[in-house]
């Protein structure tokens, strides 16, 4: 019995590794229309939406270019008011502080936001 169990082992080995060398085949035509169908269907980059607002400035971190904002209502992105982190150049935070009022523009990439234009408000 262990010399029947070691021989069909061995067999089963042998052809899973010979399955192994195999190089896998091309996509048939079908199979390669349906991927580019299907590569037709993924989602686009985000296009990059700009807008602007009022905020108190919560937090900055210049030496990694953070602002944190509690801005109202941007209308051209239809955010409703919130506290949210952008992105911002260290030149645009080098006179804004904790507290300060400001109007700023940021651009939105669908995932991050960066402040292009940041001022104290009048």
């Amino acid at each position: 019995m262990k010399k029947l169990t070691t021989i069909a082992f061995s067999l089963v080995l042998s052809a899973t590794l010979a399955g192994c060398g195999q190089q896998g085949e091309a996509p048939k035509t079908e199979e390669k229309a349906e991927m580019a169908d299907d590569a037709g269907t993924m989602a686009a980059p985000a296009e990059t939406r700009h807008g602007k607002g009022t905020a108190t400035v919560t937090a900055i971190d210049s030496a990694k270019g953070q602002v944190t904002l509690d801005h109202g209502a941007i209308a051209e992105l239809e955010w409703p008011p919130m506290t949210m982190g952008f992105a911002a150049k260290p030149e645009l935070l080098k006179d804004i502080k904790v507290g300060d009022k400001v109007a700023f523009e940021l651009d939105w990439d669908g995932k991050a936001g960066t402040v292009t234009k940041l001022d104290k408000a009048l």
